[in-house]
């Protein structure tokens, strides 16, 4: 699961509104954790898009670029890795989140 969202939020936010997210995400571990088939795997925050290298591979041709691999109003701020029965029992968890698009997919199974 992907958790998208302007960075600027998480920048211009005050102790209280910084303190309110991270319970947010507390609330929403608590509560995985409380769920019968639900574990979440891993997770991290991702710093400023500013930090990011995005590296481009055409045939043998090979290009690194520092900075975000596209121009978009929300940025790729974390993500949980999260094993769940079902999409249904995931998204009841959700609205326990901060204010995000949420993009979830499944692994790949990738022989």
């Amino acid at each position: 699961m992907l958790l998208h969202q302007d960075e600027r939020v998480w920048a211009e936010a005050d102790a209280d509104e910084r303190a309110r997210y991270i319970k947010e995400h507390d609330d929403f571990s608590a509560a995985a954790a409380a769920t019968p088939g639900v574990e979440i795997l891993g997770g991290e925050a991702l710093t400023s898009v500013a930090s990011a290298t995005t590296l481009r591979r055409h045939g043998d041709q090979v290009t690194i670029t520092e900075g975000p691999y596209a121009e978009t109003v929300e940025q790729l701020g974390g993500f949980y890795l999260i094993e769940a029965p079902d999409l249904d029992v995931l998204t009841s968890l959700l609205p326990r989140l901060p204010e995000y698009t949420l993009e979830i997919r499944p692994v790949a199974d990738v022989p």
